[in-house]
Order: structure tokens, then sequence, then C-alpha cells
């Protein structure tokens, strides 16, 4: 138990030393996790990572300290909401006001056909994608509007636009990410708060692509993970009188549809 004075000592201590913007990336993985906490570390924000495992943001974690930023692992699952919504307390207590949040997370991206996809498959992934993406922005959204400011951002793909004959669980998913994520700006821009659908039209450079594509890798064929991030951070500036509630990312060569 930890003494209440001590408590609160810690908790004005972490007001003043917590001057730089803070941040929370839920799903910050080795590719665009990773390159979205060395961005917004290097534009001056101190980030918290939520995960199932603090081992899943050591390449986060030592991006954020290369530029100079304050990491701070938080455990989460995000197919378990009240975690997601104990993780955000914890962060609120120990780090302060949150300016920004980026849902990062990504179901598993299994080949089915529709009427191969199981009951548990099919809740699991309105879990990640759905689920645990209203429990974070819900935990997050009653200060934002409190203090007329914040941003959230989802990751996303062109999968939430259309559906697919060979993976349906991932199309679902992202559907329902896309709705959400219009539905709560519909509801709350007028209260200051930026909500963002990125819809990555692309695959991303991150190691295991040049593993799996051996000898026909051409990284002109890929989103360089820093480069979309760099995205981010330009609809994190933009102004509110011209905000985007709908990106698309992709890479120059990739041929497209929607």
């Amino acid at each position: 138990m930890i003494d209440p004075e001590k408590a609160d000592l810690l908790g004005n201590k972490s007001r003043l030393v917590m001057t730089r913007p803070l941040g929370i990336i839920i799903g910050p993985g080795e590719g665009l996790g990773r390159a979205l906490a060395a961005k917004f570390a290097a534009q001056g924000f101190d980030l918290a990572l939520v995960s199932r495992s603090e081992k899943n943001c050591a390449h986060a974690i030592e991006a954020i300290e290369e530029n100079s930023g304050t990491a701070r692992f938080f455990s989460a699952d995000v197919t378990q909401p009240q975690t997601v919504e104990s993780a955000v307390a914890d962060i609120y207590q120990e780090m302060g006001e949150i300016r920004l949040l980026i849902y990062n997370v990504r179901g598993r991206f299994d080949s089915c056909m529709p009427l191969d996809m199981t009951y548990e498959a099919l809740e699991k992934t309105y879990q990640e994608e759905v689920v645990g993406a209203f429990a974070a922005a819900k935990a997050v959204l009653p200060n934002m509007i409190e203090k007329r400011q914040g941003s959230i951002f989802f990751s996303s793909a062109t999968a939430a636009l259309r559906g697919s004959a060979r993976f349906p669980l991932y199309a679902i998913g992202k559907f329902g990410l896309r709705a959400l994520s219009q539905s709560l700006a519909k509801a709350y821009a007028a209260d200051g708060i930026h909500i963002a659908h990125f819809r990555l039209d692309c695959n991303l450079d991150v190691p295991i692509m040049k593993e799996l594509f051996g000898s026909d890798y051409d990284p002109t064929n890929f989103a360089d993970p820093d480069s979309v991030a760099q995205t981010y951070w330009l609809t994190f500036q933009q102004p509110k009188s011209a905000w985007s509630n709908e990106i698309e990312v992709r890479p120059y060569t990739e041929e497209w549809t929607y």
C-alpha cells in the first residue's frame, strides 16, 4: 500500500516533471509503432506505451529515449477493455494529462472463406479492432472534452472500405473500427477533439517483409514507417478550421482502387 502523503508527493512531482505533452500509443510494435514513438518523441512528446508485455515495446522505448523523450510501459490486453481503462487511469495518475492517443492495434491477418469463420475468431477480431479501440477512446475523451483539446488517431487499412472473400475477419474488424472513428469524430469534433482514421493502403517496409519477399523485395513497393509516422505528425498539426478525419496513405508505386 502506498502512503497517501507519498503518493501525493509523487503526483506533484510527476506534474512538475512532465512538462512535455503526453501521448499514448497502444500497440507500439517494431514497425509503425516504433516510428510513431520516434517521431512524436522527436517533436517534444513523452510517451506511454500500452501492450500486453514490455518486450513488445522494446524498439519503441529505444526510439523514444534516442529522441530525448520519456517512455513508460503500461500493461493491458485490448481484448479485455477493463485493463485498457485501468492502464489509462494509471497513465493519468503517474504521467499527467493525455494530449494524444494512437490506437495502433492490428488483428490477425488470417485467410479463410466467410463460412469458415469461427465465432471465437470473429469475437476476438471485434474485441481487438473495435472494443479495445472504444475502451481507449472512452478512457481519454472525458478529460479531453473538459480541456477542449486532444487528438485520437486510429491505425487502419483499406479493408475498412471493402469486404474480402479471403480475409473477411480482417475486413469486418476494420469496417467496425472506421465506423467507430467516424461516430466519435461526428460526436466530439465540436468539443475540440480531432479524431482521424488512417487507412494504410500498403505494406510497411519492416524487416519481416524482406524475409517474405526474398529476391522480389523492392523497397519502392513499400511504405517507409518513418514516412507514415510523418503523415500522422502532419495530421496532428492541422488547424481546427481544416481537420482531416479520413487519411489514406500509400507509396507512389501502389496500384489502388479506393
